[in-house]
């Protein structure tokens, strides 16, 4: 009898990946055991049951930068995954580390993104009792959330590098274990979402005329590149090269380049996160979603029924209900809540 697919696969990833990859059949395994697939690898199926989740799906209706943009080429939470997930397979391919783990984490790393993107994480940030901060929401999104509370059963270092894939305005490679990835798989993804970011978002600005071309400091077009596709080439190679050079103990860029990105980073903070969302709007939002999240806990029968676990607190399942809406849900539930509707007598 013919071995399984499965087992055909993990021969292939031992015999080609390098000695520095994270095998599927080295896995550390699920929180709850449950028998192999016959022909996908644990982290294909990581992958499939991420990319067939509900939370996935309504990445699409999520705000990357700008609240609620009207044009159609605007990054969304699902776009930026996909062009995240792209970096990270080309740079994993070319260190011949694993695509599926790689992939994996790229799929599931934003989905506790907040609506209304950067702003509505702030805010949430701002009127939750303990903070907010979405690469944790992400975990409890795969851990718990998803599948009728029973979440994704997924693999230890998919959960992983979904936990520690974010690095907000701090250091990109983080000298500290308890910062960074275990596998170089996630350390790949936590750089892959820089280079995604930095480019996308920078692209995204000057299209709704928030910064001019012009506007870029030169020392960014020199050492990076001109345009969009030129940076993230610039980029992938220099992280392949850099990792490569140094014999893959960690994922890493030179110094040049990676002082290119940091700086490159700070220039968003200041002139496009900043001012992406004018104040008046940010207050529209932040008061939007303050009073959705106080309605949700004074009628917890009308909203938490079907998702909130015994073990969890009112108030850690009206997060929840927060953090999993999209920017177009939240608008017409606080439209349906608070505004008056419109009645004619006949």
């Amino acid at each position: 009898m013919d071995p399984p697919i499965r087992q055909l696969l993990e021969e292939r990833e031992a015999g080609f990946l390098s000695s520095r990859a994270c095998l599927s059949s080295q896995t550390r395994g699920r929180e709850r055991e449950e028998p192999p697939c016959a022909i996908r690898t644990a982290f294909q199926r990581d992958r499939d049951r991420i990319l067939h989740s509900k939370s996935f799906r309504r990445l699409k209706h999520k705000t990357q930068v700008f609240l609620s943009p009207e044009g159609d080429h605007y990054r969304t939470r699902l776009t930026h995954t996909l062009e995240v997930s792209q970096i990270a397979r080309t740079i994993s391919r070319a260190l011949r580390l694993n695509e599926d783990l790689t992939e994996a984490i790229c799929l599931g790393h934003d989905l506790g993104h907040t609506p209304f993107g950067h702003a509505g994480e702030a805010i949430l940030n701002e009127i939750i009792p303990g903070g907010f901060r979405h690469f944790e929401q992400s975990l409890r999104v795969v851990e718990y959330l998803e599948r009728g509370g029973k979440g994704l059963n997924l693999t230890w270092e998919v959960r992983d590098g979904i936990l520690k894939h974010s690095k907000g305005s701090g250091a990109v490679f983080n000298k500290y274990d308890k910062g960074r990835p275990a596998t170089l798989e996630g350390q790949v993804v936590r750089v892959s979402d820089i280079i995604a970011y930095v480019n996308h978002d920078l692209d995204d600005a000057v299209r709704s005329g928030l910064i001019d071309s012009s506007d870029i400091p030169l020392v960014f077009t020199e050492v990076l590149g001109g345009s969009n596709s030129q940076r993230i080439d610039t980029l992938v190679k220099d992280v392949i090269y850099s990792s490569l050079a140094a014999n893959l103990p960690t994922i890493s860029m030179s110094p040049t380049i990676l002082q290119a990105v940091l700086d490159l980073r700070q220039f968003l903070y200041k002139t496009v996160y900043a001012l992406s969302i004018p104040r008046p709007e940010f207050l529209k939002a932040k008061k939007m979603l303050s009073d959705i999240y106080q309605h949700v806990l004074e009628h917890p029968d009308q909203f938490l029924t079907q998702s909130k676990r015994p073990e969890d607190s009112l108030e850690r399942a009206a997060v929840d209900f927060l953090a999993g809406m999209t920017d177009r849900f939240a608008i017409n539930l606080y439209r349906q809540l608070f505004l008056p509707q419109a009645w004619i007598q006949l």
